[in-house]
């Protein structure tokens, strides 16, 4: 039997990972012969609450998927009609994404009034329980969404286990973050290096995606530091792209303090979808010294391009990166990571892992991930 599916997230004219998993979500329930809309914001977050230089994407709007921007996440009136809009068009799941408690008092009343009519489940894919930068009024936000939800879908064990410190009986199913799709295909290497404009005979490493404070992007530094003092990056790079959600001058400034100007290549801007293919087809391996994680969307980047990951094993982590088969585990720490690159590239473990990448992203389909969230709505 075909579903009436209605999803409220982040969508175009939305940039990010976030929206291209909401927008992916929609297809594949159509692929599944369901009917799917999506209803995202008019307004997401605040200007001033918005750390980045813009929330939005250039270009047309996808075509094959319904977007109706209705939503203000900071406006209560502009909920309550949202969720009288949804209760009266009755779909039988109203599939939501939390990943930040600011999102809450928005998505928790609507889905309390959407739910009024008897027949439509509300089903969340959970990407953070508990945010990564604290605050005191998190967990009270947080209990109001997860109240007003009937199932959940998390990606990562360590989700589930915070999740469990805040449902009351919900059904949660564990599902792994998808596999992103959507950046298509990879290019050859001298062509993605030449359009970057980057010396093709550089062996390259990359940190990819937003930089927060959380992620470590400082012990990976300080490892690289450790490395190049003993000669071990001969004809290596970092690549660090993506836009700074955080104060960049710490970084920079450490960049300079380990003589590290000519080893670090700094792309401080948010990548477009586009130049997306051109990072991860260039790229050894990508490097996520995290120390503290959920799960990440990068990760599944990385695996829709064949390309190994050094990490960090914290969070979920470990779930997604198969030690010694596709990456390599490390503590986080500046030694951990040293050690764990050090070994990547001394044992020449790149094209082994490369190999065994198409039988593990096999883990990662959207048709698990949209049935993960029928389960979850099954009473």
């Amino acid at each position: 039997m075909s579903l009436k599916v209605t999803i409220l997230g982040p969508a175009y004219p939305y940039r990010g990972g976030l929206a291209s998993i909401m927008e992916t979500l929609a297809r594949t329930f159509r692929k599944r012969g369901d009917s799917a809309r999506v209803l995202t914001f008019t307004v997401q977050y605040p200007s001033l609450l918005f750390p980045g230089k813009s929330q939005y994407r250039d270009g047309e709007p996808p075509v094959d998927v319904d977007i109706t921007r209705c939503v203000s996440t900071i406006n209560p009136l502009n909920w309550i009609k949202v969720g009288q809009l949804i209760r009266r068009e009755a779909p039988d799941l109203l599939v939501l994404k939390y990943w930040t408690p600011f999102m809450a008092p928005c998505f928790g009343t609507i889905a309390r009034i959407a739910r009024g009519n008897g027949r439509t489940r509300v089903v969340c894919q959970i990407d953070n329980v508990v945010p990564h930068e604290h605050h005191w009024f998190d967990s009270m936000l947080t209990r109001y969404f997860v109240n007003s939800v009937d199932g959940f879908v998390y990606m990562s064990h360590e989700v589930g286990r915070e999740l469990e410190q805040f449902t009351r009986g919900q059904k949660c199913v564990y599902s792994p973050h998808p596999m992103f799709e959507n950046f298509g295909s990879p290019i050859p290497r001298r062509e993605a290096c030449n359009r970057l404009g980057l010396n093709p005979e550089v062996n390259y490493m990359l940190f990819f995606g937003l930089v927060r404070d959380y992620k470590g992007l400082d012990m990976l530094l300080d490892a690289w530091a450790q490395l190049k003092a003993k000669g071990a990056t001969e004809g290596r790079r970092l690549i660090v792209a993506g836009e700074f959600y955080t104060d960049p001058r710490p970084y920079t400034e450490q960049i300079e303090r380990l003589g590290l100007s000519d080893d670090v290549i700094l792309h401080n801007w948010f990548v477009p979808d586009e130049q997306v293919p051109l990072y991860f087809s260039l790229a050894d391996a990508l490097v996520l010294p995290y120390r503290t994680a959920t799960q990440s969307g990068v990760t599944q980047i990385a695996y829709n391009f064949d390309v190994p990951m050094i990490a960090t094993d914290v969070g979920g982590l470990g779930e997604i990166v198969i030690h010694e088969r596709t990456g390599l585990m490390c503590e986080p720490s500046v030694e951990g990571i040293a050690a764990a690159l050090e070994r990547f590239w001394g044992e020449a473990l790149h094209d082994a892992m490369v190999a065994a990448m198409p039988e593990e992203k096999k883990r990662f389909s959207w048709e698990r991930a949209a049935q993960a969230l029928v389960d979850a709505s099954d009473k």
